[in-house]
């Protein structure tokens, strides 16, 4: 498949400082950007809402429902996440092209029936308060956003990551100005809005995936025969969504530090604050994660196995396999140098920050220790896409379920003691996930010969 490496490294072969910003920036933006617009969206329908809805706690609760659309959706798909990028890179290699559309129309329609039902029952039996437009319009944005995912994983498989950027900037801009129009409507129109331009992207999204991929039939559920099932990736995929929220929803949930917002959703001003803030700083870390392992890494891993597939001499497959290992060490060290700068840099300007956004500075510790954990996620990030690419499935799946557990068990330590720990659960899990998946890494690259060999 056509990479985005190709054009990362194209940009770095001018040798000018101006082709290394450039590639920078374009691994920047295809790595943070649709996370950023979806970001800048919503606050922007927030800020520019305030002056025309009334009262404005309609503003928070507009938010939050969004937040967990996104949230739950998320963690819903993660099953289907994987394992159907896994199976279209497969049918990929053998030349099957046409199996690839009716199987995602098939994804699809799993997801859109399961969430259907689901959805239909939270929102009749949870929110027996809320207007019937209010329910109407949050099952409707949870089955698209569903569908959003999927269509995004699968276009980012096809590394099409710039068409996506583009789709998510016209998607999020429909979705601010329809909010904004409708926000006289209060809530109901701030969620119409939003359910318009998502619905918008989603069209987006399709249209991209109709453009490269034909088939004479429109529907196949052969993915989910036994062979091409794959419930490691299933399950890794429903994990590791369920470890990165797993904290939040734990500090929505828990007495102390929850409040509620609008039917059962709750909220925590102490915690969503901050973590939001520290998540602004992964973006150069993303940007150095893409770049190096689509460039360097990538080049090497290739070498390797066609050295291997091509009966090259042990010679010369040892040397790629030490300059793969080399490129993923450089790249690994720089991705922990720009980030602990990234740190740095919030970790100065946060007071100022705070007080620009009029928090008090009393976030100040628990936004350092989230700038820390965030970090440490691109690091973690960064081992498992390695793992991935080693086709480690067993590895990744017991270092996402240990992230959830650890997650689980240190949130809920934390949160039994006094605020001044709070944080420090969700980045002990980090740590600790992220010092063991290091650990594997080496102990399988110092055996890569071995088992390409012998265990295959």
């Amino acid at each position: 498949m056509a990479g985005i490496g190709f054009e990362l490294r194209k940009m770095l072969r001018r040798k000018t400082l101006l082709g290394l910003m450039q590639a920078y920036t374009y691994a920047g933006l295809i790595g943070a950007g649709p996370w950023v617009l979806s970001i800048v969206g919503i606050l922007l329908i927030g800020v520019l809402s305030i002056p025309f809805v009334l009262p404005t706690g309609l503003i928070t609760q507009f938010q939050v429902s969004v937040t967990y659309l996104i949230s739950l959706s998320l963690v819903l798909t993660g099953p289907l996440q994987l394992a159907y990028t896994r199976f279209t890179s497969d049918r990929l290699f053998e030349k099957r092209r046409d199996l690839v559309l009716p199987n995602f129309h098939a994804v699809m329609f799993i997801f859109t029936a399961a969430s259907t039902v689901l959805g239909g029952l939270a929102v009749v039996f949870l929110f027996p308060q809320q207007t019937a437009a209010y329910r109407l319009l949050m099952l409707a944005g949870f089955v698209v956003m569903g569908n959003i995912w999927i269509a995004t994983i699968f276009l980012s498989g096809m590394k099409q990551y710039m068409s996506i950027i583009v789709v998510f900037f016209i998607g999020y801009a429909v979705t601010t100005g329809a909010a904004l129009s409708l926000n006289r409507f209060g809530l109901t129109g701030l969620l119409s809005g939003f359910v318009i331009g998502q619905t918008v992207l989603l069209v987006g999204l399709l249209a991209l995936i109709y453009r490269d991929f034909r088939s004479d039939h429109f529907i196949s559920f052969e993915m989910f025969r036994k062979q091409y099932r794959y419930p490691s990736l299933m399950l890794t995929g429903f994990l590791y969504n369920l470890g990165i929220w797993a904290d939040k929803f734990m500090f929505w949930y828990s007495p102390g530090t929850g409040q509620p917002v609008i039917g059962p959703l709750r909220a925590s001003i102490i915690y969503d604050i901050p973590v939001f803030l520290a998540y602004l700083a992964i973006i150069p870390g993303m940007a150095v994660f893409l770049m190096r392992i689509e460039t360097d890494f990538v080049e090497y891993y290739d070498a390797f196995y066609d050295a291997v597939r091509e009966g090259a001499s042990l010679q010369h497959i040892e040397r790629m396999r030490n300059a793969m290992v080399e490129a993923l060490r450089n790249g690994i060290w720089e991705i922990m140098k720009v980030q602990a700068i990234a740190a740095m840099m919030l970790f100065a300007a946060g007071t100022i920050l705070l007080q620009w956004l009029q928090i008090s500075t009393l976030y100040l510790p628990l936004l350092y220790i989230d700038v820390i954990a965030a970090s440490m996620q691109v690091v973690f990030m960064g081992t498992i896409n390695v793992f991935f690419y080693l086709d480690k499935r067993k590895i990744v799946l017991l270092l996402v379920g240990t992230f959830v557990a650890s997650n689980v068990v240190l949130t809920a330590i934390t949160l039994s003691l006094n605020p001044g720990y709070y944080g420090y659960g969700f980045a002990g899990s980090l740590l600790l996930v992220v010092l063991a998946s290091l650990y594997l890494l080496d102990r399988n690259l110092d055996s890569l010969e071995y088992e390409t060999f012998m265990l295959q």
